[in-house]
Formats: C-alpha cells, sequence, structure tokens
C-alpha cells in the first residue's frame, strides 16, 4: 500500500501553507498527494447561506481554488480530493491512519467552516497514529534551502526515539539536508544515584559521555540505513524543549517525538512537543512512538 501525503485545507492562509509543503514534499518522496477538508453545516442565515448545499457548494469551490493554485506549481504528484461532511477531529485522525503523514496548518479561521483551530489540532496531533506535520502561515520554499537542517529531538533509549529518528532520516534524504540529532541532559537528583548507576557512569566516565554514548547508539539503525545523510550530533545540558529551540532558527523541519499510548486523561501532545510546536517557527512534525 502506498500512503499519500495528506493535507489538511480551508480557506485559510496557514492551509494554504500547509497545503504548499504537502505538494512539495510528495514531489520529494515520489508519493500521491490527497487534498482532505473536513466541514460542517451552519445555518448562517444572517449571511444567506442558511441551506446545506449553498455551503457545501462554498467549501468545494474553495478547496478547489486552493488544490488548483498548488497543482500549478506542482504538477508531478497524482493528486485526490475528498471534502468530508462530518467531525473535524473524527475526519483528520482517520485520514492520518491512511497516510505517509498529515500535514495542517498550524490556525485557521475559515469564514464559514474553519477547523485548524489551536485546539483542534493539537487533539489532532494527540489522536493520530502517523505523524503530522504542522506549518505555519507564511511558509515559503525559501525555507527548505541548503544549509538549513532537519533537527530531531533524541530521548531515552534507542527504543524511544526510533520512529522520529527515522522520520528524520528519511526527510532529510529527500532533500539531500544533514540531520541534527539533539539529546538533552541534566544532572539528576541525589537520590537518583544508585550503586549500579554510578557505576555505569564510572564506566563510561561521567555524564556527558554517556549522553553522547546513548545518542550515538539511537543512531546508528539510521546511520546504517541512510549512509548518505550527514549527520551532526549535539549533546547538551538543559531541557529538552529549550535545547531544540536553541537550534530552531537553523532547521527547515523540526521533529519530536510523543508517546502514542492513552492515559487516564486521555491522548496527550507530551510537553516537549508542545512547547516546539507552539515557538518554533519552521514546520514541526511530531511523530507517535509506543
Amino acid at each position: 500500500m502506498t500512503r499519500p501525503i495528506t493535507a489538511g485545507v480551508d480557506d485559510t492562509e496557514e492551509s494554504r501553507a500547509a497545503l504548499a509543503w504537502a505538494a512539495r514534499e510528495a514531489v520529494r518522496r515520489g508519493l500521491p498527494l490527497r487534498v482532505v477538508h473536513a466541514w460542517r453545516f451552519q445555518p448562517y442565515e444572517a449571511i444567506g447561506a442558511a441551506d446545506r448545499r449553498t455551503q457545501e457548494v462554498w467549501v468545494r469551490d474553495a478547496v478547489t481554488r486552493a488544490v488548483r493554485a498548488v497543482t500549478e506549481r506542482h504538477p508531478e504528484p497524482a493528486v485526490s480530493v475528498d471534502v468530508v461532511e462530518g467531525h473535524t477531529v473524527e475526519t483528520l485522525v482517520a485520514a492520518a491512519a491512511e497516510a505517509a503523514m498529515l500535514v495542517l496548518g498550524s490556525r485557521g479561521h475559515g469564514p464559514v467552516v474553519g477547523f485548524l483551530l489551536g485546539s483542534v489540532g493539537q487533539q489532532v496531533i494527540a489522536e493520530a497514529a502517523r505523524p503530522v506535520v504542522l506549518v505555519r502561515g507564511g511558509d515559503r520554499p525559501s525555507a527548505e534551502a541548503a544549509g538549513r537542517e532537519v533537527v530531531v529531538g533524541q530521548q531515552g533509549g534507542p527504543e524511544d526515539s526510533a520512529a522520529a529518528l527515522r522520520f528524520a532520516f528519511e526527510t532529510a534524504a529527500a532533500r539531500g539536508a544533514t540531520v541534527r540529532a539533539v539529546r538533552a541532559w541534566s544532572l539528576p537528583p541525589v537520590f537518583a544515584y544508585s550503586p549500579g548507576s554510578l557505576r555505569l557512569l564510572d564506566e563510561v566516565g561521567g555524564l556527558e559521555p554517556y549522553e553522547k554514548k546513548a545518542l550515538a547508539e539511537a543512531l546508528a539503525p539510521c546511520r546504517e540505513r541512510f549512509p548518505g545523510v550527514r549527520v551532526a550530533e549535539q549533546v547538551e545540558m538543559g531541557s529538552a524543549g529549550e535545547v531544540l529551540l536553541s537550534v530552531a532558527a537553523r532547521a527547515q523541519l523540526m521533529v519530536v517525538g510523543r508517546r502514542a499510548h492513552r492515559t487516564a486523561v486521555g491522548a496527550r501532545i507530551g510537553s516537549v512537543a508542545h512547547g516546539v510546536l507552539h515557538h518554533a517557527e519552521c514546520p514541526v512534525a511530531v511523530v507517535p512512538h509506543d
């Protein structure tokens, strides 16, 4: 099964930027482009759109204009369009499940049915089983120029970040870009030291060498799978969100992971992903992992 690059759209600048980003990525990866719009009927009698058919025509016209503008610049990928009447989050999460990635604008306030609002976008990211990329309005192809990196955060053991690292390497390979793998660390509280942990730290020469070794081990499978991708390793003391944002200016894409399992309070994005999504100016990919 060939999974498409799927873009969720509405008639906003942010949505158009997301669609253009998705089209460029589809060209790079040789994948089809799927465009999805979720809408719900609203009886806006005051603006003369009280009937369902009128609103549907407005919606389809807006989507058609957006798709035409992108396909005129990027005619290469095969494009399919789905205008779905239904619950926004459910529609987009279902679309993500069938996609290589789902691409959304970071905000959206359409005149009839804007669906890429902050709270909805966060729900989709938290629920989606596949990577979700958030693109801000104003994003331009020039932001993907040579020299700008695909930055990925690595935390925990190799299995904790394998999905995010793989996504970052796949993206960098398609773009001819460098991967900057970032691992943040902090001094553990005194009670965390145990004879066993101290012995392990002594064997590798201290905390920072231990963290560098952990990053190298996590990167090894992707280095082997993508030997042509250049890699910069960065291990730095600090919170993961702060360290990632400190290198965001050099990034053409920021990749972070999130745990896919649900907690007692429902699905969550995670503090690192949440911080990066709100403060990084470049597109951000959130990749779920077990």
